[in-house]
């Protein structure tokens, strides 16, 4: 919870001084009672006497103001609302290490599969675009809000070639944002890049300067290191041999993306995981974050406890005070 007037809640110090001087107050009637009274004589002349529910309508007053005193400090909640005019581009990284087979039963199978997952979670309002990358950066669907379209390109992911991270960030947020720079980033609608990739770039633009190039055309980087440091992929030699080639990902890189293209970063080692990863994905990026005004909640509580310390006064002792 956040507040727009935050200082008016300094005004809340007066709470616990105001009890001071009702428990001062308290004692000085207490002794003035004894010196009205001996105490052996106390229960004659007050046979009935309140006893500790004389202090419940305090307690209620003191509630009272602290729930004015924070509703006049405007109290406001953040809460997910559905994005619109929001663009996604899933940029996935097909080179030939995504044959390996330590995330069940491929890499590239495994982040296709989840990926199809995430469409599902997406609202239909977000434009949803598809990228391939290898050495070179291919875009299969341009982001759109066709379900059916962006499934197909999906299917057309195909493993080989090596890694070129950065260019892959780079292609996809010119197609994010044709403009360029030439709007104001208030202006632009909300865009992501969510890139997996299973290993080191090799080739291209360096990752992080395309990320930090990214957040400043407003686009987010989101990145998903798929594998295990076990992963491995068979190679053909030129002499008609094969060679087991160890193919880990690169998490360190990917993570420095996301920082520095204000997202998040994701390890996955496991096809369940990745899902579980796309899932969240799905769920933050589908919504925003919006501050609602909780004020008027503070207020009816503060007048609520008023009238329940009022009521309470008046049928025990019949007097508001």
């Amino acid at each position: 919870m956040s507040f727009g007037t935050p200082l008016v809640l300094l005004a809340l110090v007066a709470v616990p001084v105001l009890a001071l001087v009702y428990v001062s107050r308290q004692r000085q009637q207490t002794r003035a009672f004894a010196a009205f009274a001996a105490p052996v004589l106390a229960a004659s002349h007050s046979p009935v006497r309140p006893g500790p529910r004389r202090h419940v309508p305090f307690v209620f007053y003191a509630l009272a103001l602290i729930a004015l005193l924070v509703s006049f400090a405007r109290p406001q909640r953040s809460v997910a609302v559905p994005v619109e005019r929001a663009s996604i581009m899933l940029v996935t990284d097909v080179s030939g290490s995504m044959l390996a087979t330590d995330v069940t039963p491929n890499r590239l199978i495994a982040a296709r599969t989840a990926q199809e997952q995430l469409l599902n979670t997406i609202p239909k309002r977000v434009n949803v675009g598809v990228m391939a990358f290898n050495q070179n950066a291919s875009v299969l669907q341009s982001p759109t809000q066709d379900r059916a379209a962006t499934f197909d390109a999906l299917q057309q992911l195909e493993a080989s070639g090596s890694t070129a991270t950065g260019t892959a960030v780079a292609t996809a947020t010119r197609v994010l944002r044709p403009g360029g720079s030439k709007a104001k980033t208030d202006s632009k609608p909300p865009a992501a890049i969510v890139l997996l990739s299973d290993g080191a770039s090799v080739k291209g633009v360096d990752p992080v300067e395309a990320a930090t190039a990214a957040k400043q055309e407003g686009i987010r980087v989101y990145t998903v290191a798929l594998g295990t440091a076990q992963g491995t992929i068979t190679v053909p030699r030129s002499n008609g041999s094969e060679q087991v080639k160890p193919v880990p990902p690169d998490p360190s890189t990917l993570r420095e993306m996301a920082q520095a293209g204000d997202g998040a970063f994701f390890e996955s080692a496991s096809a369940d995981k990745l899902a579980q990863v796309y899932e969240r994905l799905g769920s933050e990026l589908g919504t925003r974050k919006k501050d609602e005004s909780v004020t008027p909640a503070f207020a009816a509580g503060a007048a609520l406890l008023l009238l329940g310390g009022a009521g309470l006064s008046m049928t025990w002792f019949g007097r508001l005070v």
